[in-house]
């Protein structure tokens, strides 16, 4: 099980990006939101490009902006193994795929809280829509890995047991000892 770790829930981003350096978490999950997808902002690029010099993890960024392609074009100049767009998006991104999706991706992000605020509770439906993508994955492109992102803590790991990498923020980010929180996911 990989641990992408969010720093949506920080309130010292620096501090806390320095601090997961040192954990095993597998990677760091960026939030960029625009006010307009979701409701909330996040920094803007031009910090957003500064994460570089607090940690050298591998980045999974999720855009929740109603206009992907650009963003897209910007956070893959980063240290970014991974970038997922919400399919419900104003853009086509499919000319950037250039094959139906499940043949182009390498990674599937099923949301199971609201998108966009950190600290939700896990929608307890996600274990079956996760199963249900699992199916669907294992008949189309088997190799595509499936993300799980909100409410992941000790407890709701357990219902998400199919998922390759678990997305969790405030469960690590507000804890007084990130890697033991880190650890607690594997």
């Amino acid at each position: 099980m990989l641990i992408s770790t969010s720093f949506l829930s920080s309130d010292n981003y620096p501090r806390d990006l320095k601090a997961l350096n040192v954990t095993d978490t597998d990677l760091i999950h960026v939030d960029v939101m625009d006010g307009k997808f979701v409701k909330q902002k996040s920094l803007p690029f031009r910090e957003m490009k500064k994460i570089g010099r607090f940690t050298t993890k591998r980045l999974d960024v999720h855009l929740m902006v109603a206009k992907p392609k650009k963003m897209i074009k910007k956070y893959v100049t980063l240290n970014t193994e991974y970038i997922t767009v919400h399919l419900e998006n104003e853009e086509s991104i499919e000319e950037e795929l250039e094959e139906p999706y499940l043949d182009q991706v390498d990674l599937v992000l099923l949301m199971s809280v609201v998108p966009g605020e950190g600290g939700q509770a896990f929608f307890k439906e996600t274990t079956k829509r996760l199963k249900q993508l699992k199916k669907m994955i294992q008949k189309k492109n088997p190799s595509v890995l499936i993300s799980v992102d909100g409410g992941i803590n000790q407890e709701t790991k357990k219902q998400v047991k199919e998922a390759d990498i678990l997305v969790s923020g405030s469960y690590i980010i507000k804890s007084s000892d990130f890697q033991e929180k880190i650890t607690s996911l594997r």
